[in-house]
């Protein structure tokens, strides 16, 4: 009796999943065949499973909601001025976990957020306080509860940078004086030197006493406070002074790269518009972008970008999604179907009724998604965040050590050893090391945005990059999902129109692709569909259901409790052969017809296998179909196929290809989504269920397969960013830490050493925006 199914909804009843097809647009035959030698096919074999609940959609600014019903406390979210680097947000993380009362708090880099929630209204001034005490700067970006912080407009232009660049300026211009006049005013310009290096100390040194207070006694601006006063003591103030200019200019240059790092995300969170034209009784009103609610209609003019994800009422228009999908040739939508937020209409006016709430468009879900990634560190990443806890307390001890050791047991000059134990204390420090691999992750992740792909994070990143097998699933994924119905072959006591109205009457209700294939293709034929009674999803086998008095069920051949002639037989060989999905429709354990469904294979499925071929990675495809449908399909592409095989049975696949190699799994459904946790990676198709995208840990917007290999060289790329990173800032390190301890380099060579190790490895790491796939 019945074929393999799935159900989409606990509330419909779902059709039986599609298997592949060929590249060519089908065209249907219809076939009437005599009672004995009725036949049948096989359709895919997909599991039944109930939905899962649908998670929020991931939003922007928030203040506390049902979803805190999981978390004690109230939600509020800021945006934090003046972070450089990923240490930066660590500090500000500190400074707001040590308060009573805040029950976890999340520093963005990414997108410059703090999240923190606390248990009572009146935290939110003390986590405010606190931040602000750690020399960062607030502004609120929601509604919340709390003190709202005071909001100044933004500089731009000349006054910003000359605001931003002030305190290198001075520090600057003072050397300079002091510099002219040290040959004609000796003792003038040794004063001079000094109170450039006092007033040039004075907010480093502030501010390392308020991170010391917030619980970072062992932050950079610390051991720059040291060097400083201990130069100053030993009455090296020229080097003093060129020890906090080197200082500053590599901290600017820090902000220079972390903004560049910074601008593929700031650039996505611009796209949507801040105002929305609104049609109201046929009039046209404006309102804010942020205030659009499912169900208004918004009429958009050409040249203008989507406020919110949206369904086209206009008849077919063309849309720019370049900034979302990499896709630089305008897409043809067609009535009905969704826009997403941040898109571009290309050529006239059109009217689209909202269909995403506030901060659950297109733009949120992907911000939300890269918010995400940062908690997903890589392993290096993690043990050099570790590394880096113990090892600049330890290095201070060092120091320390060098400092006491040679005059008190040998008695060498205090003034020799005080000043080689502050050189090395500034070479110690581990900004170079601990920034070398976040800068290198964060520009990696920046450049698989560009491009269409989103990676959650530096462990997915890093897993990417080590894949050996790629797992396809086929329907969605190798092929485009839309089926159409091909053949539909009717018995002898039934015609071709009452076949099709019986299976569109059973399959009614149901979301899936070959169901709403099949009844969009009897509602084009003007077919009438009769009510079915007792409608059963029969799990991992197929839908049965009463029409006029006779039960009917919808099933796969190779799931008939009997067995067909040998002509069925043949007929069902023969489609599947040619990549269609066969149901047939049995009643009182008789065939009475046969339909087949093709769905078309993505154009790029080819192009992707042959250049992950070239990278050294096996593909394989992995499908519920018949063995016959499946090997259609994967022989042209050059891939190795698994069929019939049921949800679990992936997963069991899954779990056997990873025990000795690194699998990555690529899906769009539902039934795909265990497979692809089992997988070392998970990567889902960007028009793919929401369990799917939430499950994996990859995604490509723009559902191009060719993009695939392209992910897979960046993310090697960025592991062999992050190898020489770590392998300049130890390098570096280890040689101006000789020279120090021999006397060779001073303090200002220390710290060109270190600022200058920072900086490399930062500009090292911003070549990876620049990355270009070597089989484009």
């Amino acid at each position: 009796m019945c074929t393999k199914h799935k159900a989409c909804s606990s509330q419909t009843i779902s059709a039986i999943r599609p298997a592949g097809d060929s590249c060519a647009a089908p065209t249907l035959t219809t076939t009437a065949i005599n009672s004995d030698t009725s036949s049948g096919c096989c359709s895919a074999t997909s599991d039944c499973c109930d939905p899962e609940p649908e998670e929020p959609a991931a939003s922007g600014p928030q203040s506390d909601n049902s979803d805190d019903t999981e978390h004690a406390g109230l939600l509020k979210t800021w945006r934090v001025n003046g972070m450089d680097c990923p240490s930066c947000a660590r500090k500000v993380e500190t400074a707001t976990n040590k308060l009573a009362g805040v029950v976890s708090t999340k520093v963005l880099f990414a997108t410059e957020k703090l999240v923190v929630r606390v248990n009572h209204v009146d935290m939110f001034h003390q986590v405010e306080s606190a931040v602000v005490d750690a020399g960062f700067t607030l502004s609120s970006l929601d509604g919340s509860p709390g003190q709202q912080m005071t909001q100044q407009k933004p500089l731009t232009g000349w006054n910003k940078t000359l605001k931003d660049n002030v305190h290198i300026l001075s520090i600057s211009a003072g050397m300079i004086i002091a510099a002219l006049a040290q040959s004609r005013y000796p003792q003038l310009s040794e004063w001079l030197f000094t109170l450039t290096c006092i007033l040039g100390l004075i907010p480093i040194a502030s501010k390392a006493f308020k991170l010391a207070k917030s619980g970072t006694p062992f932050a950079i601006e610390t051991l720059m406070s040291v060097a400083a006063v201990g130069a100053l003591y030993l009455g090296e103030t020229v080097e003093a002074a060129m020890v906090l200019l080197l200082f500053l200019i590599g901290e600017r240059l820090e902000a220079f790269a972390a903004s560049r790092a910074r601008s593929g995300v700031q650039a996505l969170m611009s796209l949507v518009p801040e105002e929305a034209t609104v049609i109201i009784d046929e009039q046209r009103r404006t309102k804010s972008a942020s205030a659009l609610m499912p169900g208004d209609i918004i009429e958009v003019a050409p040249g203008d970008r989507m406020p919110a994800d949206g369904a086209l009422l206009s008849s077919n228009a063309s849309f720019d999604e370049s900034a979302l999908t990499g896709e630089s040739v305008p897409v043809e939508r067609q009535l009905g179907e969704t826009v997403m937020a941040g898109a571009v209409l290309a050529d006239k006016v059109v009217r689209l009724k909202v269909t995403s709430k506030q901060g659950e468009n297109a733009i949120d879900r992907i911000l939300h998604l890269i918010e995400e990634a940062e908690s997903r560190k890589a392993p290096i990443e993690r043990f050099l965040d570790k590394f880096s806890r113990w090892y600049t307390p330890l290095m201070m001890l060092v120091s320390l050590l060098v400092i006491i050791t040679p005059p008190l047991l040998f008695a060498q000059p205090w003034e020799t050893w005080v000043y080689r134990g502050l050189a090395l204390l500034l070479i110690a420090c581990p900004c170079a090391l601990v920034i070398s691999t976040p800068a290198a992750i964060t520009s990696g992740l920046a450049a698989a945005s560009k491009r269409g792909a989103l990676i959650k994070g530096g462990a997915a990143l890093e897993q990417l990059g080590n894949v050996e097998t790629i797992a396809f699933d086929k329907t969605g994924t190798l092929t485009l999902g839309k089926p159409q119905v091909t053949d539909v072959m009717a018995m002898d006591d039934l015609d071709v129109h009452q076949v099709l109205a019986i299976a569109a009457s059973v399959e009614q209700g149901s979301n899936h692709p070959l169901a709403t294939s099949l009844i969009k293709h009897v509602e084009q034929l003007n077919i009438p569909i009769p009510e079915a009674r007792e409608k059963t999803a029969l799990v991992g086998v197929g839908i049965e259901g009463v029409v006029a008095g006779c039960k009917w069920t919808l099933c796969a051949p190779s799931k008939l409790n009997f067995t067909l002639s040998q002509q069925e037989s043949q007929t069902v060989a023969d489609l599947e052969a040619g990549g269609k999905t066969v149901v047939v429709l049995v009643s009182e354990q008789t065939v009475k017809a046969v339909i087949a469904w093709q769905d078309e294979v993505r154009r790029d499925a080819s192009e992707a296998v042959s250049k992950l071929t070239a990278l050294g990675v096996n593909s394989i495809m992995l499908t519920g179909d018949n063995a016959r449908s499946a090997h259609a399909i994967a022989t042209p592409l050059g891939m190795k196929y698994q069929a019939s095989l049921l949800p679990a049975d992936k997963v069991a696949f899954v779990n056997q290809l990873a025990q000795g190699r690194r699998v990555a799994m690529v899906g769009d459904g539902i039934n795909d989504a265990p497979a692809m946790k089992a997988a070392n990676i998970g990567i889902a198709m960007g028009g793919g269920t929401d369990v799917a995208l939430e499950t994996a840990d990859a995604a490509l917007t723009h559902n191009r397969l060719s993009e695939l290999p392209a992910m897979i060289e960046l993310s090697r790329a960025t592991l062999t960013n992050i190898k020489q990173n770590v392998a300049l800032a130890l390098g570096l390190k280890g040689v101006f830490l000789v020279t120090s301890l021999l006397g060779i380099t001073g303090l200002w060579v220390a710290v060109l050493a270190d600022s200058g190790a920072t900086a490399i490895v930062t500009l090292n790491a911003l070549r990876l925006l620049r990355h270009k796939s070597r089989l484009d």
